[in-house]
């Protein structure tokens, strides 16, 4: 495996990784597509595991809630979305190492790939370092959520899935339907429609805002 670029050594080193032997670096950092031996697999799974042990402990020091708003609100910050919008708050998607056809298809701004390499970053922090200087990092990255306010009401695509559930309709299908801009300054449009209701559509700066905006704006208008 080749080095860790200038760059992104820089880069791991300012929001607040220890990048000690880069090898593991690189490989939280590899997309499949690459071919390369090692990619962020592995390490994406143990990093889920310690992102939500490490957001469980905080969400219960933090206070008395209940059960089942604590299990609401940490399945809102280890999600998907959460990570990816981490990922693109912190400025990941450049250090993504992808192929050139992944990265054409948008690899770099999928949700998927940008929540998995987030958690395989905290997985290689979690090997290296500990599982303390693992929890501290999680505690710098998601300062601003866990003290906003996601989870501590429904998501709206979550909201608009057990909807549709209720009303026996099919699950909620999402489409982009179109993408402008350079990827710094990208705009996505999106279509959410369940069959037989309705269909509804929104603009943001990300796939992942845009589908939560859809999902809104259908909610307010057929729920």
């Amino acid at each position: 495996m080749s080095t860790l670029p200038p760059e992104t050594l820089a880069w791991l080193m300012q929001h607040g990784f220890r990048p000690q032997g880069e090898e593991i670096w690189l490989t939280a950092l590899t997309h499949g597509s690459t071919g390369a031996n090692q990619n962020y697999e592995r390490l994406e799974f143990l990093g889920d595991r310690v992102l939500g042990l490490a957001i469980a402990d905080w969400l219960f020091q933090r206070g008395a809630d209940p059960e089942g708003k604590l299990s609401q609100r940490l399945n809102a910050l280890v999600s998907r979305e959460t990570c990816a919008d981490i990922a693109r708050a912190i400025d990941l998607p450049p250090h993504i190492r992808i192929s050139a056809q992944a990265m054409a298809d948008g690899g770099r701004d999928s949700d998927n790939i940008l929540g998995d390499v987030m958690e395989a970053l905290l997985g290689a922090q979690f090997l290296t370092q500990g599982f303390d200087a693992a929890r501290a990092q999680v505690r710098t990255l998601w300062r601003d959520a866990v003290e906003g306010d996601t989870g501590r009401t429904k998501h709206p695509k979550s909201a608009l899935q057990e909807w549709a559930a209720a009303k026996r309709r099919k699950p909620p299908e999402y489409e982009v339907v179109e993408r402008l801009g350079p990827d710094h300054a990208a705009r996505f449009t999106v279509r959410v429609r369940v069959k037989n209701v309705g269909e509804a559509e929104a603009v943001a700066g990300s796939k992942a805002d845009a589908e939560k905006e859809a999902a809104r704006a259908f909610m307010e208008r057929f729920a």
